[in-house]
């Protein structure tokens, strides 16, 4: 038995006129990404190597193609040639003066730069994994989507509802379905094993048999890779479904779901609600009363989760008082049952009266024993002590009492750490 080497030698002695452009040579701009380089060399390499291309000059333009791609894609060789020119390298490579001045040789094999760059891997059909990827990028985007954002309202976050989402998967091509293999064509026998998926070795006085490391046993390499995914059979695409969205779900949760043979994260960004506050799986509401109907009594409509309901009103109801309707709150997450809700009173006092409201209101005050006095009312001499010189008193919403008690609490909390510091120091 004899060995047969699967790589033949390149003669690399060629030179490489420093006149020439490495942007040039691989068909980029001079702002060019890195990922950019990498593609541009890949498809060169793999249009020039002499194991596919049997065209006299396609060895000279493989080292070409590599040299250009050694120096563009370090970038401290990459930033010294912007700024210096082929002229920087000459200390670095072989340099030789002739009369069409310096010629730059690379140090590199560019079989050797060839394989550390795709190793093991079969560069002629799997491109996307020897950069780290399995698939093909596309107007959708760089890979499949792994957390999805969805918007609820207050009510649809508590009742649950089915809403379409479209996201970013990774599948297979829908042009070769799946093969990498452009449609009308196949895939070749690999030419360094000649189709068999081994290459015997002599080690020493003994053979061995292995994988053959440029098609992975396969037996043959994608000469004509799908144009679409670019030869990996798989690629980013857009999907939508329908997702029902649980009842009882809460602001910032996330779950899981499938499209697809993806897996997507989805979390719930719910909006705040001007009628409910939720308190875990209680709801809190307001409703307003008349002042006839907190004094004799009655009934008022009351929102609610599913539906609007009717509530009884006790007579001599005050303001703030809170009532309470049992499992008329949110339904509780992978449980049974539902919340409370809880109705907070408020007594809408009238602003403006008619003649006939103010006499009736005036008649009332006559018989009520006021702590007081009423406007319009006349008292006797035991009352009139109430009316003299009353002080005015300023009327403070809720929100400006919150922020005017929050100050006097920063106020408080500075001085008492300020006293704290002298008496560290002073004692």
């Amino acid at each position: 038995l004899t060995s047969k080497n699967p790589f033949r030698p390149i003669h690399t002695s060629s030179i490489f006129f420093a006149k020439r452009d490495y942007y040039e040579i691989l068909g980029l701009k001079n702002d060019a990404t890195t990922n950019d380089i990498k593609k541009a060399y890949y498809e060169l390499a793999k249009k020039y190597h002499p194991d596919v291309n049997k065209d006299p000059g396609a060895s000279a333009r493989f080292q070409e193609v590599s040299e250009a791609y050694e120096i563009l894609s370090d970038e401290t060789k990459r930033a010294q040639y912007d700024h210096y020119g082929s002229s920087s390298f000459f200390n670095q490579g072989a340099g030789n003066k002739t009369a069409n001045g310096w010629h730059y040789q690379s140090a590199t094999d560019p079989e050797e730069l060839f394989r550390k760059i795709f190793g093991d891997r079969n560069p002629f059909a799997d491109f996307a994994s020897s950069f780290g990827k399995e698939f093909a990028e596309t107007d959708y985007g760089f890979e499949a989507s792994q957390q999805h954002v969805m918007n609820l309202t207050f009510e649809e976050a508590a009742r649950g509802v089915t809403k379409t989402i479209s996201a970013n998967v990774v599948e297979d091509c829908m042009m070769c379905h799946g093969s990498g293999v452009q449609p009308g064509y196949k895939k070749v026998s690999c030419p360094y094993c000649n189709g068999t998926g081994f290459v015997t070795q002599r080690m020493g006085g003994f053979y061995m048999q292995t994988t053959c490391s440029r098609c992975r046993g396969s037996g043959s390499f994608n000469k004509n890779p799908c144009l679409t995914c670019e030869g990996h059979g798989r690629s980013v695409q857009r999907r939508s479904m329908q997702f029902t969205v649980p009842a009882g779900v809460s602001d910032g949760e996330t779950v899981r779901a499938n499209l697809g043979n993806n897996t997507i994260y989805i979390t719930f960004k719910v909006a705040s609600s001007k009628r409910f506050k939720r308190d875990k799986f209680d709801i809190h509401c307001d409703v307003e009363i008349s002042l006839a109907q907190a004094v004799l009594g009655g009934t008022v409509q009351v929102p609610g989760i599913e539906e609007d309901t009717y509530i009884q009103i006790p007579p001599g109801t005050s303001s703030h008082t809170k009532l309470r309707l049992t499992g008329k709150g949110i339904k509780r997450l992978n449980q049974t049952g539902r919340g409370d809700q809880y109705i907070n009173i408020k007594i809408i006092v009238p602003k403006n009266l008619n003649d006939k409201q103010k006499a009736l209101m005036q008649a009332w005050a006559e018989f009520e024993d006021t702590p007081g006095t009423v406007n319009g009312i006349k008292y006797s001499v035991e009352g009139a002590e109430f009316a003299k010189s009353p002080k005015r008193a300023e009327f403070v919403s809720d929100e400006k009492f919150m922020k005017e008690r929050d100050r006097n609490r920063g106020e408080e909390e500075k001085e008492g750490l300020f006293n704290r510091i002298k008496k560290a120091i002073f004692g």
